[in-house]
């Protein structure tokens, strides 16, 4: 499964088990046919269907979440950044720690590590077992500097099953399982 196929099937699943009620009418028209120009891989009208969605319920979270995965894959960044901050909004963790998430990644991607390592960090709090925002987190720390940082969330990455950072681990610290990493001191 390629990483478009992955992050449909995260949003998919994120509404499926929000409990969010399905919204009927034209919103839920345009979410489902921006939701299948996306999977065909026409980003311009998922968003401009998305964007309809939105204008016709503007607390519809989900549209916002998917208008924000086709406006990054367009490379669109700020556009992306604000719709995940609208995803953050939403009332529902799940929703929030989705939005953190891929506000976090967009901002490891743009370089904006430090402002990445909240965002990641807001993502754990909700969600201790979120692999991924340990290990995203870790790139933004390593890019900060904060070498220790990166070293203690590539082994919670790999502890929770995050094998691209069991592998750097393996790699770079092989006794990485037994390593006692002294935490920084606290201010």
């Amino acid at each position: 499964m390629n990483k478009f196929s992955r992050r449909i099937a995260a949003a998919a699943m994120v509404m499926l088990f929000s409990g969010a009620p399905a919204f009927a009418g034209p919103a839920d028209d345009y979410f489902s046919d921006g939701l299948q120009k996306h999977q065909q891989r026409d980003l311009a009208e998922a968003v401009r269907l998305y964007s309809k969605a939105i204008d016709a319920n503007p607390s519809f979270t989900m549209a916002y979440q998917m208008r924000g995965v086709a406006e990054q894959q367009l490379r669109q960044y700020p556009q992306a950044i604000n719709d995940f901050t609208m995803v953050i909004a939403s009332s529902d963790p799940l929703f929030k720690v989705v939005g953190y998430y891929n506000r976090g990644v967009l901002k490891n991607m743009t370089g904006d590590y430090a402002g990445a390592i909240p965002d990641f960090t807001l993502a754990i709090e909700i969600d201790r077992r979120m692999a991924a925002a340990y290990f995203h987190r870790g790139i933004a720390k390593s890019k900060t500097g904060d070498l220790a940082g990166k070293l203690l969330d590539f082994r919670e990455a790999a502890k929770l099953g995050d094998t691209t950072a069991e592998k750097w681990l393996d790699t770079y610290y092989p006794g990485w399982r037994e390593l006692q990493i002294p935490l920084p001191a606290s201010s």
